[in-house]
């Protein structure tokens, strides 16, 4: 059976590569310092046809326009790019390493890292996610004091083909990421995501969870109007041709709980007044700063060793759990930090499995 006809049958997209290891995080509505607070306003089309419709969100005296290129506004699932681009860089500081705007990699370490096609036609739509993501540009006002400042960026400031073979396979892309990324990437304002986020087909399925990733992150539950849902979705739908939407999301996870880290349901209310609830369903692992400095850092093959026994989890986050549970603890420190931490991981994924 082939991945399409997989695809028709279950609600996640197939596992196209499932051995794999790899850190995910992504800018959820990151913005510029002195910018409106969380960009509330979506920057990613739902539609998977080209939209060329110029976006504008105001607020407070605040407004963000989203423009798109001649491809159209950049999508939900070429967003899939900067997720990987941002987590090759939040890789590379966690293990002390300077990084650049600049990021270089080979066009399958993507395809296969975002469960992707590795096809012909996998690299076309890469290529497309491309000048899309280069085309899209932003601009908003800033507030300072009695002075108002426009700032224009975009979401990837160019990006190269460096090598291409005669079957139209890319072998190496460097891609630079925008100021703005860029920043928000070294002050470190991400979240990870769950690895099933790659699997989910729909574009609003995508944005419900980026939504409740942000919002609800390990809270028990976070409620919100079915109105202001839509417009933070960015979706340009009626309001019940929008409920219907939901509501089909809602029924596939009733099914199947498809929806990684958040089961989603709608309560109907009186006059209209309908709400969209999120529940933890306590798979995001602690986001808390280390709280316990007490072993120092580990040693770089250290995390290696840790991936090899919890393949599918994020060391990094898996390390401030472990951190934050020897805090609590009364034993004293283990004499063999790294050793203990790798010890941690192969019990964690014993009793959890994959994420």
């Amino acid at each position: 059976m082939n991945d399409e006809s997989l695809a028709n049958r279950t609600t996640l997209l197939p596992d196209r590569h499932p051995v794999k290891d790899f850190f995910i995080c992504d800018i959820v509505d990151a913005a510029p310092k002195g910018d409106m607070a969380g960009l509330e306003h979506p920057v990613f089309s739902l539609s998977t046809k080209p939209d060329k419709r110029l976006r504008r969100y105001e607020h407070n005296g605040n407004w963000i326009e989203i423009r798109p290129g001649s491809d159209g506004l950049a999508t939900v699932f070429d967003r899939d790019i900067l997720v990987f681009c941002i987590s090759q860089l939040i890789a590379g500081m966690n293990e002390g390493r300077e990084v650049a705007q600049a990021v270089r990699f080979q066009g399958v370490e993507l395809l296969t890292a975002t469960n992707r096609m590795t096809t012909g036609r996998g690299y076309d739509l890469l290529k497309g996610a491309l000048e899309r993501l280069a085309g899209t540009r932003i601009s908003t006002n800033i507030m300072t004091g009695d002075k108002e400042i426009t700032k224009g960026f975009g979401l990837i400031e160019s990006f190269e083909i460096v090598r291409e073979t005669r079957d139209g396979r890319m072998q190496e892309i460097e891609v630079k990421l925008s100021d703005w990324v860029f920043e928000a990437v070294k002050a470190k304002e991400v979240l990870t995501l769950h690895r099933d986020y790659f699997r989910l087909r729909k574009p609003i399925e995508r944005r419900l969870y980026e939504l409740a990733r942000k919002h609800c992150g390990r809270k028990q539950e976070w409620r919100i109007g079915l109105e202001l849902l839509k417009k933070k979705c960015g979706s340009t739908s009626k309001l019940w041709e929008f409920k219907r939407l939901i509501r089909k999301v809602v029924e596939d996870d009733e099914r199947s709980d498809h929806m990684p880290d958040y089961s989603v349901r709608l309560e109907e209310g009186a006059n209209g007044h309908d709400l969209v609830v999120f529940r933890s369903r306590g798979t995001v692992p602690s986001a808390n700063e280390p709280s316990n400095d007490a072993v120092g850092p580990l040693q770089p093959d250290t995390y290696h060793a840790a991936r090899l026994e919890a393949p599918g989890w994020d060391v990094y986050e898996l390390e401030r759990t472990w951190r934050d549970w020897m805090a609590m603890s009364d034993a004293p420190p283990p004499k063999r930090p790294d050793a203990a931490f790798v010890g941690f991981c192969k019990k964690w994924y014993t009793r959890r499995g994959r994420p």
